[in-house]
């Protein structure tokens, strides 16, 4: 069962978890858990599970993409879509947020969250899975295609199936 992961009890589907983030005991002081939790598995519909293995442990286990700024780790086979953020008069966060990722659960669902990171970026790491190393996409060729080419790869065909 390689597309199932092990928390504590539970067995969760690779494809019902977003993303995977380091949970940090010390920003809720009120929670006192018995085991070293250090990450924060959160589900398509927002439930988050946490677990004892590390964001590092996990992404070279399980292939997810990675947001350095971020430190999140995405599901590659979730499809997801960017919006630049920008705070309104009723919502202004701490932090400098630029974009909303937002994906749909399994009911349909809209589902969001905010990044530090650029939507250029994001689109980039996340949705088409490139990183630093990834040479830039090239645009579609304004090459007319080769008829002479594509009459003989068909003539090539029928004989071969004739």
């Amino acid at each position: 069962m390689q597309n199932v992961i092990t928390i504590g009890k539970r067995f969760v589907p690779l494809e019902e978890i977003a993303f995977v983030e380091p949970f940090d005991p010390a920003s809720n002081p009120g929670f006192k858990p018995e085991k070293d939790f250090k990450t924060r598995v959160t589900l398509l519909n927002r439930d988050s599970v946490l677990a004892e293995f590390t964001l590092e442990e996990f992404v070279l286990a399980r292939g997810f993409r990675v947001l350095t700024e971020d430190r999140v780790a995405a599901n590659p086979a979730i499809a997801f879509r960017v919006e630049s953020f920008e705070p309104t008069e009723d919502f202004k966060p701490d932090k400098p947020y630029a974009t909303r990722l937002k994906w749909r659960d399994r009911e349909g669902n809209e589902r969001s969250r905010l990044l530090l990171t650029k939507p250029e970026s994001v689109i980039a790491l996340l949705v088409r899975g490139e990183d630093e190393t990834t040479p830039p996409r090239k645009g579609p060729s304004m090459r007319p295609t080769r008829r002479g080419a594509a009459r003989r790869n068909a003539r090539k065909l029928e004989a071969a199936v004739g």
